[in-house]
């Protein structure tokens, strides 16, 4: 009961796909989660939650979306070269990234990959798959080759597309495994100004790439326009938002985890 005074009972709506099928995201920003644990926090003291448990006692039963790109399994060259990942081989990469997803991911949720999932052949990456919790659904990125091998089970994912938009928590959602500089949707507003379409990506981890996106970001949100119909002067909207595995250690993340995380980490660069 005191969660739920605290943060309000009625946490996920039902959302809907493109092609009809149903699907949920949390309705709690992030920052109300934090807000919400520090409350209770200070008040109970001797039993100290995270944004995550206040989210998950609350939603109970309900299904939660979330997103993650470029999780290269089987990938060995990226223990010491590009990301630098640091674990001592793949299978010690593989039990951390398993676990961390496992922890959050309930059976179900579901999970947005946004794009190279494996370095592997069809047996060895369903197998990887099999280890998941949630419903998955791909976006296809450059290193997906597995999908073209007959042992490969696509039935694990819901469904596999090389683009797509969805609606999450009354705002769009543009889903690309590379990332779209002018994407659709980009201008649009909700009545306070707030941006109602993002723009998540993959597939430049944390790059010289990702630094070029950062400055297109800065420079596009120091552009003035004209808007349609108002007259008045406004900065040009940029909601891309880069999923990379390593910017959550591994762990998918809802849409308002996302954007604060890039907001974080943006801050800090």
């Amino acid at each position: 009961e005191m969660l739920r005074s605290l943060v309000g009972s009625e946490m996920c709506i039902r959302d809907r796909y493109p092609d009809g099928t149903s699907g949920s995201t949390g309705r709690m920003d992030l920052r109300d989660q934090i807000k919400a644990v520090k409350q209770i926090n200070e008040s109970a003291p001797e039993r100290q939650w995270s944004p995550w448990s206040i989210f998950v006692s609350v939603t109970g039963g309900e299904s939660v979306r979330y997103y993650i790109s470029d999780l290269h399994f089987f990938h060995e060259a990226l223990l010491t070269k590009m990301d630098c990942r640091g674990f001592a081989d793949c299978d010690a990469m593989h039990e951390y990234m398993i676990r961390r997803w496992n922890e959050k991911v309930r059976p179900q949720d579901e999970v947005v990959i946004l794009g190279d999932v494996s370095m592997e052949r069809g047996k060895k990456t369903s197998e990887i798959l099999d280890r998941l919790q949630g419903k998955l659904y791909l976006i296809v990125g450059n290193h997906d080759n597995y999908l073209s091998d007959r042992r490969f089970d696509p039935s694990r994912f819901e469904w596999i597309r090389p683009y797509a938009e969805l609606h999450d928590n009354g705002r769009k959602v543009v889903l690309s495994h590379y990332p779209i500089c002018c994407y659709n949707g980009q201008y649009r507003r909700d009545k306070e100004g707030n941006p109602k379409t993002y723009m998540l990506y993959g597939h430049v981890h944390d790059t010289r790439d990702e630094r070029l996106i950062d400055h297109f970001i800065k420079e596009a949100e120091q552009t003035v326009y004209t808007g349609p119909g108002s007259g008045q002067l406004r900065h040009i909207p940029c909601q891309m938002i880069n999923c990379f595995c390593m910017f959550s250690d591994y762990t998918p993340l809802t849409l308002d985890e996302w954007i604060e995380t890039d907001r974080e980490r943006r801050r800090a660069t």
